[in-house]
This record gives structure tokens, sequence and C-alpha cells, in this order.
């Protein structure tokens, strides 16, 4: 099979989602398929890359680390119709979700959609945010999955929440893999050396994008009332960003940043010895889709301590592989934390951790994930334009142009209607049956 993928995030962008790309591509290839991938032109990026197209980009669009993708029409029908796709899966629901969208419809070919993000809790990083930007978003997405033949949700509840917010039903869940046997062994002694960390020391860790829709504040707060009541015990935090600030300006304020440490942003082999320096894994984040983090962290026999949120609470069972809270609750997540200090109280919660991360083994997901691309070829068999003449290839670029524009027109209707919803006067009569409501067509 030719899978044709296009995603916003790629490397060197450290993050769930270019992570997540990167596995499915390595196990699809694995297994004897070809992946080729589109993705925007990133500094730093590698000189040489197998099965990789880039386009232009704005680079660290609004100060944050994404980049904003400025596909130009007609860039990529040659290294499309050279490769010859089977299907084309798209891993964000505008920028180069539009382009992958543009593509299946002009080359007849099946559009799978896996909404990792839960882009409401990032649209900080646009200019003019507001509770109006936040709905555009959730719109943005929904109404995108109708483009769709299948829609992948990375758990259980995001699945829920698509259903409830009327997106296409054709969802499957098929959570982001990890690679459990790379992730199993590790040289945490070497990291705890490195930093100053006592052998013996119980240490809390946290990996990933030090950023403000994380919940870093609270998480912060949690882990320094840990720190206090657990005068032994130390902090290590994997990541970088606009969030490292708060994480210290509070561990400073409850007199433990002697015994906070930052690595920066680590990657490959790094990483999981990172993960092995650590003895219980904290997470306090909303904004997940799954919370792949959780699943590394787990893969490498660490507890995870967390919030239940989406994503975070398919994975972290209470009182069996860690501990799973029910609010920002401090007191709650510092005590939960201490009380894991105790090897006879965190060492079965760590087996059963191991347990848990091999269902979210790589190659068992890529395998599910084949099975939703299978399903959406033999819904409308493999079809390509690829080797007809110029003036039909043109037809069906338009037709794609008029199929985008029909998505932005079902979009406008759908956030006209919100606006009305939460801004009509209060006089006015009721709207019209749950029934009754038109859904966009596919």
């Amino acid at each position: 099979m030719n899978v044709l993928m296009f995603t916003n995030t790629y490397l060197p962008i450290v993050g769930g989602v270019s992570e997540s790309v990167q596995r499915l591509k390595r196990q699809l290839q694995a297994a004897g398929h070809r992946v080729l991938v589109v993705a925007p032109r990133l500094s730093g990026q590698p000189r040489r890359e197998d099965d990789v197209v880039r386009v232009a980009a704005m680079q660290h669009f609004n100060g944050s680390d994404f980049s904003l993708p400025v596909p130009i029409p007609g860039q990529l029908h040659e290294a499309i119709e050279a490769f010859d796709p089977d299907i084309v899966h798209a891993h964000h629901p505008f920028l180069l979700g539009d382009t992958a969208a543009r593509a299946a419809e002009t080359y007849g070919l099946p559009l799978v959609f896996t909404h990792h993000t839960l882009y409401e809790h990032y649209t900080h990083y646009v200019p003019g945010d507001s509770p109006r930007m936040q709905r555009f978003a959730v719109a943005l997405a929904t109404q995108y999955t109708w483009l769709c033949d299948e829609v992948i949700a990375p758990s259980e509840s995001i699945r829920d929440l698509l259903l409830h917010r009327e997106a296409n039903p054709r969802v499957s869940v098929v959570p982001s893999g990890v690679d459990t046997a790379r992730f199993a062994i590790g040289d945490g002694a070497g990291w705890r050396e490195r930093l100053g960390i006592p052998e013996a020391a119980y240490v809390i860790g946290h990996l990933g994008r030090l950023a403000l829709e994380k919940n870093l504040g609270f998480l912060a707060e949690a882990v320094s009332e840990a720190l206090v009541r657990e005068p032994g015990a130390h902090f290590l935090v994997v990541g970088e960003g606009e969030a490292r600030g708060t994480i210290q300006a509070l561990a400073d304020a409850r007199g433990v940043a002697g015994r906070l440490h930052f690595t920066g942003r680590l990657q490959g082999q790094a990483l999981i010895d990172a993960y092995h320096a650590m003895d219980v894994f904290a997470f306090a984040s909303h904004s997940e889709t799954q919370g792949m983090v959780v699943a590394e962290a787990m893969a490498a026999g660490l507890p995870v301590v967390a919030i239940d949120a989406p994503g975070v609470r398919e994975v972290v069972v209470d009182s069996r592989n860690g501990r799973l809270l029910a609010a920002d609750d401090v007191d709650a997540m510092a005590g939960a934390l201490a009380a894991l200090a105790d090897p006879g109280v965190r060492l079965p919660l760590a087996e059963a951790a191991l347990a848990t991360a091999a269902e979210y083994d790589e190659g068992r997901c890529a395998a599910r994930c084949l099975a939703v691309y299978r399903r959406a070829i033999a819904r409308g068999g493999p079809f390509t334009h690829a080797d007809e003449g110029g003036w039909e290839r043109m037809r069906h670029r338009l037709g794609a142009e008029w199929q985008m524009l029909r998505h932005r027109g079902r979009l406008l209707r759908h956030l006209v209607q919100e606006e009305w919803e939460q801004e009509r006067p209060a006089w006015w009569p009721g709207h019209r049956a749950e029934d009754e409501r038109e859904m966009p067509p596919k």
C-alpha cells in the first residue's frame, strides 16, 4: 500500500504529533508499505530525508515552536503522481490538512484524518484569541471530518467527544504507538550523576513541551509541595518552553529550587535515559487527546500520577498503574506523589505500568491503523487519476477546489448558528428540535 501523509509538524519539532507521524511511518515501512510525508520546511531539518516532501513555511509562527506551512498550488502534483498513492492520511484539519483534502479529491483517493489535538486549547497561539476563536477551532476540526472517509481518534474519550460534536460517525480508536522494547532499557544512573541527583533519591519526573496549555503552573505547585513533604526528593523536568520560568518561580517560592533539575529538550536514547532517571511520572494536562508521554513513561516502568482528563483516563487506572486524581487539587496530588516515595507502594504500580504499556506497542497500533486504511479503500476502491490526460486532471483539481468551498460554506453556516445561539436575546423563541438539524453532507 502507498500511503500519502500530510502533517503541519514534523522533524525537527519535538512533540506528540510529530513523533506520532514518525512512528507510524516507520512501522508501516517495516511492514512493507511505502509512505510519503508532506511536511513544512523547518530550520534545522535533516539535510537528507527519505520519503519526505517539504513545502514552504513561515518559521516560529507568533513566537511559538510551530511553523505555518504555505503550500503553493500545483507544487506537489508531480511528487504525488510519481508516488501513486492508494490513500491520503491527514494529521491536521487545516493548512496541509486542506492540501490533503484537495489531493484526495483530485486523485479520487480515500481520505483518513487523525484528530490528534484539542485545538480549542491552543488558540492562544493565534492573534485575537477569544471564546469565539475557540468555537471556530472546534467547528473547523468537526466539519473537516465530513470531508473524510474515515476518522481516527487516539482515545475513547476523543471518539466520544467527536460523536457528541456531531462529527462524521465513522470514527475508529487507534492510539499513537510507543516502541515499548526500546523504552524499556535506559541509563537513568547516568542522568542522575550528571545532574547531581543522589543514586538512591526519590525522583518525580515530567517530560513534554513546557507550554501554558499543559497546566504546568498547577503541576509545579503540587510537585513543590511534595518536595517539601519529602526532603530527599527531587524534580526532574525534560523539555523547554515558556512555562519554564513559572516552574522555577514556584520552586523558588517553596524553597525547593535546589532539587529542581531541567535538562532542556531531549531526543532519542537521551530522552529514554531521562525517563529511567525518574521513579514516578507526574502529569496534569487537560489538553491531550492521548497523552503519549504517559504511555512512554509506563513503557519505561514508571507509575503515573495524573489528573483525570481525556486521553489520560484510558491509560492511567487509579491504584493499579498509578494514581488518577479527580481534579486540580494541590494537596491531593502532592500527597499522592509523596506516598509513592515508599518503594512498597510504588513498585507494584510500576509492574502494572509495564503491562499497560504493552497495549500501546507501536506495531500493534500501526496494524489497527492499516485496518482503517483497508476499510476506507474497500468502500471506495483504490482509484487514481495519475494516468489521465491533462484536461481530466485539471477538471478534478477544479472539483477539489469546489469541494473545499463547500466545506468552508458548511463551516461558515455552523459558526453563524453557534454565534446566534450564544448571543440571541433571552426572549427569542427556542431553536429547532434536535432531529430537525441538518447534518453536513459528505
